[in-house]
């Protein structure tokens, strides 16, 4: 349902005026929050090759250069026997030289099987990504939502801002003719001061609107990226929503990103307890060496060899941590299991308020309609009663403040009309780029988990189609 109201506020061309699906389009690729989210994700999928990076063989190379000086001193005492005062004869002698010492060595380990905590730590790491998605998902939601809000309280404080000034249009033409009736004897002065005052009231309400504007262009800014022009009416998208209550509940426990990713936490948790279970497993790998040493055990010394072993590492007590840590892990995943639960509740209420949030729009937009048609007869009838003295000044005027207020009733309910729809679709997870049949080009967080997921080497991160 187009509302017609904002009309008022553009009468630029559609050719040249802003379209809600274009705002939501530049919202969607511009965003800085959005655009942070996605690097969040592709941050989490490095998280896999971390994990694969377990089995995977380890290379380290070490090198020894050094200078060593020797100095080597013998001492020697030789007795004479033939000699009566025993003369003892002390002989020395000193040895110096230099060398370098040197030697390098290459290891490699292969590991073979650690507990399956690499297999596991895999699996987990992969269900995090995919939590990762989903509030991604929901992240793109709130941008979208946001971006629909902005938009339409744009267009609604604009139109409200102009009917407040066209009602102080209205007030100044009253108190013009209030002023003239007095001349001529008609009433009495309480008459004019009761439409200076209600047109010095409609002057402050001018300002409030005005202000209130500001507010929304600088969310609109903020939302959206560039400041608001030329705006055309937005539309609800009724067409995207179930017919009743129940489906949309159903829906929404499908498909809603926050159920999914409490989820994927909940599996996650689960994989957290096997990841530490490995720890109580033997693990086994293989172990290669290939050493050269020089002049390590003296000068023109050199060594050179080769070894090839298996290592096994078998744990028995380690103080307790472990222990402690798969208990820890048992009370996280009962915590993530229960957080399911408390998703599907908020989700649910969440559900309810939005449906009862667009339904009251529809009744308020059909209540609002027939109040101004009302209204419009309400201050006909009185105006011409008070052409022939039935009717007080104060009654024209408070007649003009009732239509005044419906017609703002109308614009704000107009405005929630569409944004409850929008609310809605959010509700069940659904809104979208994709289910919103936008133009856009779409980012798909897969692109960069399957360029990295089975990396070895390498530092420079990919494209991914950013």
């Amino acid at each position: 349902m187009r509302a017609a109201f904002f009309a008022l506020c553009f009468t630029s061309s559609a050719a040249s005026a802003e379209t809600l699906d274009g705002a939501l389009l530049r919202a969607y690729n511009n965003s800085p929050v959005l655009n942070s989210g996605r690097a969040g994700v592709r941050a989490l999928d490095e998280k896999v090759p971390q994990a694969r990076s377990g089995l995977r063989p380890r290379a380290n190379a070490s090198l020894y250069l050094g200078k060593q000086e020797n100095r080597a001193i013998a001492r020697q005492i030789d007795e004479e026997i033939a000699n009566p005062a025993l003369t003892r004869v002390q002989t020395k002698s000193i040895q110096t030289g230099g060398s370098m010492p040197r030697s390098a060595t290459l290891t490699v380990e292969q590991p073979v099987f650690d507990g399956f905590k690499t297999q596991n730590a895999t699996r987990m790491a992969e269900t995090n990504v995919f939590a990762g998605r989903e509030r991604l998902r929901l992240t793109e939601q709130r941008v979208l939502f946001n971006a629909a809000s902005a938009y339409m309280n744009v267009l609604r404080d604009t139109a409200a801002l102009k009917l407040q000034e066209n009602n102080v249009a209205v007030l100044a033409e009253q108190l013009r003719q209030t002023r003239e009736r007095y001349n001529y004897g008609q009433i009495t002065l309480t008459d004019i001061a009761q439409a200076e005052a209600r047109l010095a009231a409609g002057r402050s309400l001018v300002g409030q609107a005005r202000a209130a504007l500001e507010a929304s262009v600088g969310f609109y800014r903020q939302t959206i990226g560039v400041e608001p022009k030329k705006l055309s009416p937005g539309a609800a998208v009724d067409r995207l929503i179930p017919k009743t209550r129940e489906e949309v509940e159903r829906n929404a426990l499908a498909e809603h990103p926050v159920i999914l990713a409490a989820l994927h936490d909940a599996d996650s948790a689960d994989l957290d307890i096997k990841v530490i279970e490995g720890d109580f497993m033997p693990k086994f790998s293989i172990v290669g060496n290939v050493f050269t040493q020089t002049d390590i055990s003296g000068v023109y010394n050199r060594n050179i060899g080769a070894s090839i072993g298996g290592r096994l590492n078998v744990p028995i007590y380690e103080g307790g941590i472990t222990y402690s840590q798969v208990r820890e892990a048992k009370e996280t995943a009962g915590q993530r299991r229960l957080d399911v639960d408390v998703a599907r509740a908020d989700v649910i209420a969440l559900v309810r308020a939005n449906w009862g949030a667009l339904q009251a729009a529809k009744t308020q937009i059909a209540a609002a309609q027939a109040q101004i048609a009302a209204a419009e007869r309400a201050l006909y009838g009185v105006r011409e009663e008070a052409k022939a003295g039935l009717r007080t000044t104060l009654d024209i005027l408070n007649a003009q403040q009732e239509l005044l207020n419906a017609r703002i009733s109308l614009v704000f309910a107009q405005r929630e009309r569409v944004v409850a729809s929008y609310a809605v679709l959010a509700a069940m997870g659904r809104l979208s780029t994709e289910t919103l049949s936008l133009d856009a080009w779409q980012y798909d967080p897969a692109v960069h988990f399957e360029q990295v997921k089975d990396s070895w080497v390498g530092t420079a991160t990919p494209d991914a189609g950013r």
